[in-house]
């Protein structure tokens, strides 16, 4: 039997998913991803899914090119694509962690092709957004 493919709740209203994450004491993760990008299918299903499912990590996806209307940090109604355009990405997966007030408190995680560190390289960021928020 195959393990269902991990899917990440796609993001409606960053203010009110930051304050689910706050409540828990974490950060809010946020993955921007590309349909069909084979390296997105990998951090959702291998990394951000289980961990999501597992530990209630809070994670959310946003996806490039979507029409889909999303509300930002400042309360602003947009696209997905137009709100990862704002946040200067062109690369997908990259993984996003905010903290209070929506404020970015760990290096963004980009790409996916390091499959050997990924693993390591998000733990290593989580770990530093939740001493920020502790702090």
């Amino acid at each position: 039997m195959m393990a269902t493919p991990a899917t990440l709740p796609t993001a409606e209203s960053l203010p009110d998913e930051l304050a689910q994450a706050l409540k828990k004491g974490s950060p809010l993760l946020v993955m921007i991803s590309l349909d069909g990008c084979p390296f997105c299918k990998v951090a959702r299903q291998n990394y951000l899914g289980p961990m999501r499912e597992q530990e209630g990590l809070p994670v959310v996806q946003v996806d490039m090119r979507s029409n889909r209307m999303i509300r930002d940090f400042k309360g602003t109604l947009l696209t997905q694509d137009a709100l990862i355009r704002s946040w200067g990405i062109k690369v997908a997966p990259t993984v996003l962690f905010f903290g209070r007030a929506g404020v970015e408190i760990a290096e963004r995680l980009v790409g996916g092709y390091i499959p050997d560190f990924y693993g390591a390289y998000l733990d290593e960021r989580l770990r530093l957004a939740r001493a920020v928020l502790r702090s």
